[in-house]
């Protein structure tokens, strides 16, 4: 392998630091794989991952990071690497949201209470390109889609739990994820796991491999591959509220139901009651995982050109698809109404749909990448990193068992689609980087490690056009749109059609003549051309590290960082970080830095019409940019970078078996980054300023606004402030290892939300998810029997529902949900591991409050899985 000179020097005492903090090791895949055993006196074996049984996280480091290796991810009993995560960092939290557009198979997760949008992630230390998808609601988040990375090709990943941004540049806010691909040149492995859950639901299939080459004797190719399936989780009742009641076995059935729209009879009803959600589980309304299945392909290869240069390339091929249901519509509802046709008959969805209906909606998402560069060392000893990458993420939608119900009976002379194509999101980004590193003697105690580089990238998000059929504004978009009425009063045409049977009466106000819905593909509409178009931009940075060791005991470190954004302007951040040795066995550090976020051309041109529930009830919401039309007609302003400033505290300890660190951290965020609660919008005369959004979209030219409920759009709503403390330790006796890890952490509104958040948004943002989180693990080695005990500690919260005038809390109380695998190696190359996750099928406490409606039984939002125990079997096979 690589042989980098400038390693034998006397900053390898502080690796840990440097990999942490500048990514100068991180930077290298060379470095990173572990080196072949040498007998030149300059090298040395590193790992920064560590070995099997040491600690997680590295104690001589001037900031916090967790190590992980190949064997803590394989010892963690799921398949996406999301998940993995969340179980190995307890500040890396995962929420699942069934009814939530693209949400619900790119799910969100934070960081240290930050959205994705403020964590870098890293694959070989190249910057991962975001997903195309930006969550439509609370923080926006655009991040990579992190399970598109398969965990059968990660040789090891590191989180680095501080601030970055003067290191790698905007999204380093949170922290730093590293995953490092595998680097073998022979062998592999094999697994395949299978289970399901304990309610007979949710079984997965998972075939993962990886396999190794040899590049002549120089270089390596190393190919991981996965194939999955998972059937959806339904964790749900029959539909049946105060407003609509489908459940054929209450009392109140048929309640809220309008029996009098045409076509409809009870016998017919609850015929189509079957088929109202196209055969996906056995209620109307399914709330859980959806149907998923991924086909996912990671290359990782690398060349030796001589003993300081080297080529490498990576990258991957995902593919993927994911269908889950939408809200139920039900007869009388403002979907399912009676038309009147230009005949003058009388014309209902209940002709296609007997039940009602539950749109069911589908994505297909496809992620290539591909990086390429060269690294080695000039004949001064300057190391040199030079590489160029490119990344796109595509998501397709297609929307089935729906109507656009603005058509009506035809379209284009044919019986009105129930399946659509609304349109495609398209994210891409080309980055080229280089990075430097130089030893220079300024006549201090040791000589100064440099680093220093530039980047530049082009980052485009497109919206690409549905079919037409999936924003167009049917003739029922408007009120007696074949003009056969004049007011009151029947037109020529109106009487026509009278004479020839129909029962048109213009004299009745709510005839269905006047009977306005709502236009697009029903449950989420098209693109349509005036939304449909790219946002793009460049940008530039260059930094500047600096880092040594002035006594035996100091490490100091400093860090700035220039950035030019063509839309944001420039900004220049920095960092300090610091490493006191009190003992041979305690370390104090400390790290202060400051950051810089732009939003994302996604987020500056992201649009959405979907069906939520801000006030308990479904109504169709619009998402619009802040500079669009819409946007500026209810008073948005254009979006700005957030800036934060980031403080940690800790400490880190090694007493013979026991490793500990404990870090206190604050990170405070000017100008955040949200979507301001929905705004209600009625074209109602009566409903005062709601009537007046309305009368603005109008003016904005907003085609079927008098279906649109409320509006909403993304804004720099406010500040927060977030404290916390990481707690991690390691105790290891023979063959035994013992783990904790416990992360405190709280987010605070820092100044007045009034105008951007509602009192129940303003409430949840600061109480709806644990403040305290832990994962408690034990291993033991029987000899060809391992057993791993598991527990998932969460503590309470509160979340709230705004209804009936009233804010409305509900505290739940901490749980804890315990995992058990056994492993039994048959063989020195094959093993059978057997376990449970959520071993004693424990629940969150059911809703008390109103805010989960429509046949859901528990909170979806919850961080808590709310899906019961599953159980599972994997057969792995080395080679």
């Amino acid at each position: 392998m690589l042989k980098l000179h400038t390693l034998s020097r006397s900053i390898r005492r502080n690796l840990p630091v440097i990999a942490a903090s500048t990514g100068l090791l991180l930077t290298s895949p060379t470095i990173l794989a572990q080196e072949e055993q040498a007998d030149d006196a300059n090298t040395e074996q590193i790992v920064i991952t560590g070995s099997r049984g040491a600690p997680r996280s590295v104690a001589d480091s001037a900031v916090p990071v967790d190590v992980f290796s190949e064997e803590d991810l394989v010892a963690v009993p799921f398949t996406d690497t999301n998940d993995i995560l969340k179980t190995l960092v307890p500040s890396y939290s995962l929420s699942r949201q069934p009814i939530s557009d693209g949400a619900s198979f790119i799910r969100p997760a934070t960081l240290r209470g930050m959205p994705t949008d403020k964590t870098l992630v890293l694959v070989n230390s190249k910057r991962r390109h975001r997903s195309a998808l930006v969550q439509i609601g609370g923080s926006g988040t655009q991040g990579p889609d992190i399970a598109t990375i398969p965990a059968s090709a990660l040789k090891g990943v590191e989180v680095l739990r501080d601030g970055a941004a003067a290191q790698y540049g905007s999204d380093a806010i949170a922290g730093v994820i590293n995953f490092q691909l595998k680097d073998n040149d022979e062998g592999g492995s094999m697994s395949i796991d299978m289970g399901q859950y304990y309610e007979g639901d949710g079984e997965q299939f998972t075939v993962t491999g990886n396999i190794g080459f040899a590049l002549g004797d120089k270089g390596f190719v190393s190919v991981s591959g996965e194939i999955s399936d998972q059937s959806a989780v339904s964790r749900s009742e029959q539909y049946c509220e105060s407003w609509a009641c489908v459940d054929v076995n209450s009392e109140d059935f048929l309640t809220g139901i309008d029996t009098s729209i045409e076509g409809f009879t009870e016998e017919s009803f609850i015929a189509g009651l079957a088929d109202a959600n196209i055969g996906f589980g056995d209620v109307v309304q399914p709330w859980g995982q959806p149907n998923t299945s991924a086909t996912r392909l990671f290359i990782n290869s690398g060349y030796e050109i001589n003993d300081t240069t080297r080529l490498y390339a990576f990258g991957n091929y995902s593919a993927s698809e994911g269908d889950g249901g939408f809200f139920y519509r039900y007869p009388g509802n403002g979907t399912i109404e009676n038309l009147r046709n230009e005949d003058g008959s009388i014309y209902s969805p209940l002709e296609k749909f007997p039940g009602g209906f539950t749109p069911r909606f589908f994505g297909d998402i496809t992620d290539i990448s591909i990086v390429a560069g060269i690294e080695g060392e000039f004949g001064n000893e300057m190391t040199y990193d030079i590489a160029a990458r490119y990344g796109s993420n595509e998501i397709s939608y297609t929307l089935k068992n729906t109507v656009n119900p603005s058509l009506g009976e035809f379209y284009e002379g044919e019986e009105s689609p129930t399946e659509f194509h609304p349109g495609d999101l398209i994210n891409e980004e080309l980055q080229l980087t280089a990075d430097f590193t130089q030893f220079v003697d300024l006549g201090m105690a040791n000589e100064v490690l440099f680093a220093f580089g530039a980047s530049y990238m082009e980052e485009s998000y497109e919206l690409v056009e549905g079919d037409v059929a999936s924003y167009f504004a049917g003739p029922h978009a408007t009120s007696d749109p074949y003009n056969l009425c004049d007011g009151s009063v029947e037109t020529d045409k109106g009487l026509a059609v009278i004479a020839d049977g129909s029962t048109l009466d213009c004299s009745n106000p709510d005839d269905p003549v006047f009977t306005v819905v709502g236009v697009g593909s029903n449950g989420f509409p098209g693109y349509s051309p005036e939304y449909s178009e790219t946002y793009d931009r460049d940008s530039f940075g260059v930094y500047v590290d600096a880092s040594t060791d002035i006594t035996d005991a100091f490490f100091l470190q400093t860090a700035l960082r220039y950035e030019d954004y063509s839309d944001f302007g420039s900004e220049i951040v920095g960092k300090v970080a610091a490493k006191l040795s009190i003992t041979d066995e305690i370390n104090l550090r400390s790290s202060f830095g400051t950051g810089f976020r732009a939003p994302t051309p996604g987020q500056q041109g992201t649009t959405n019409v979907s069906t939520r529930l801000p006030d308990g009830l479904p109504v169709a919401t619009g998402l619009f940019p802040a500079l669009s039309d819409v946007g500026q007609a209810l008073g948005a302003e254009a979006l700005k970078p957030e800036t934060s400033v980031n403080f940690s505290l800790g400490m880190s300890g090694s007493f013979d078996a026991l490793t500990t660190t404990v870090d206190f951290y604050r990170i405070a965020v000017a100008d955040r980054f949200y979507a301001v609660s929905t705004i209600d919008v009625s074209s109602d005369p009566d409903s005062g300023e709601d009537y007046d959004k309305y009368l603005a979209l109008v003016a904005a030219g907003v085609e079927g606004a008098e279906s649109i409920g409320g509006v909403n759009y993304f804004q720099n709503a406010f500040d927060t402030v977030t404290t916390g403390v990481d707690i991690v330790a390691t105790y290891t006796m023979d063959d035994t290892v013992l783990t904790a890890s416990v992360n405190y952490n709280k987010s605070e509104l820092d100044s007045d939300v009034e105008g951007f958040l509602s009192t129940e948004d303003a409430f949840d943002f600061e109480n709806s998810t644990p403040k305290v989180k832990g994962v408690f693990s034990a291993k033991h080695d029987f000899d060809a029997l391992t057993v791993l005990v598991r527990a998932n500690l969460y503590g309470s919260y509160t979340n709230s529902n705004f209804t009936g005038g009233e804010l409305k809390k509900q505290d739940y109380d901490p749980s804890v949900l315990f995992d058990l695998e056994l492993n039994y190696a048959l063989s020195d190359s094959l093993s059978l591991a057997a376990g449970a996750r959520n071993l004693f099928d424990t629940y969150p406490d059911e809703d008390t409050i109103g805010d989960a409606c429509c046949g859901r039984i528990y909170w979806s939002g919850n961080n808590v899985d709310w899906q019961g125990g599953y159980y599972y079997a994997r057969l792995n096979y080395t080679f």
